[in-house]
């Protein structure tokens, strides 16, 4: 597997993310967590990935997943064309349902556990990344999903790491201000779990689990 999960973008660290990928490459940019927003910010926020991207050498197109609700393996032939995937910000129950609905979620999981694709998220992208969503409420509304969705929010993650990541700690991005608490209180629940300033991402890969920055 190889994984790069960041609280905002690399972090500081594109570097990592360039190992993981090796040469640059064709990549899938996910932006389904902005599916609740105006539709201008959302595609103001799709432009605003692809230049740091192309930036550092990749090829950057989007997957939109509502183009394939209910449509897994027209999922799994576009992701085959990619790879790397990038999953950006947002709500991360939006994201969720959305990778539910498409199959995607199911085919993500397989091509990184094959390391086939190497995945990297930010924000709602990494906390998508673990097996449950659980503390991700104290930040992110789940009443967000059915409006955009259509179905309820789906509380599991992908499963793709062992632990739980809450990101923006001591960040203005952190608009409840929630952050420390959420990451008090899933330790104190027993469930391992990363707070990530702006500036850590973590790296997991056939060497283990690295925290950058911290």
């Amino acid at each position: 597997m190889r994984l790069f999960l960041s609280s905002y973008r690399f972090g500081g660290h594109s570097d990592e993310f360039a190992r993981l990928t090796g040469p640059p490459a064709d990549l899938a940019v996910i932006a389904n967590a902005a599916d609740a927003w105006p539709a201008t910010a959302r595609e103001s926020s799709l432009r605003s990935e692809f230049g740091p991207l192309r930036a550092l050498g990749y090829r950057p197109s989007e997957l939109d997943l509502r183009d394939f609700a209910g449509r897994p393996a027209a999922f799994e032939r576009a992701l085959a064309a990619f790879d790397a995937v990038w999953v950006r910000g947002g709500n991360t129950f939006v994201l969720r349902a959305q990778m539910a609905r498409s199959g995607a979620d199911e085919v993500i999981r397989g091509r990184v556990r094959a390391d086939t694709i190497a995945y990297g998220g930010y924000s709602a992208g990494a906390c998508v990344a673990a097996p449950s969503l659980a503390g991700v409420e104290d930040a992110d509304d789940p009443n967000e999903v059915r409006p955009v969705a259509g179905i309820d929010p789906v509380w599991s993650g992908l499963g793709l790491v062992d632990f739980s990541v809450v990101p923006h700690l001591d960040s203005v991005l952190d608009e409840q201000n929630s952050g420390w608490a959420t990451l008090r209180r899933l330790r104190r629940e027993g469930i391992e779990t990363h707070g990530l300033t702006d500036s850590q991402a973590i790296v997991v890969d056939d060497s283990g689990r690295t925290i950058l920055g911290a």
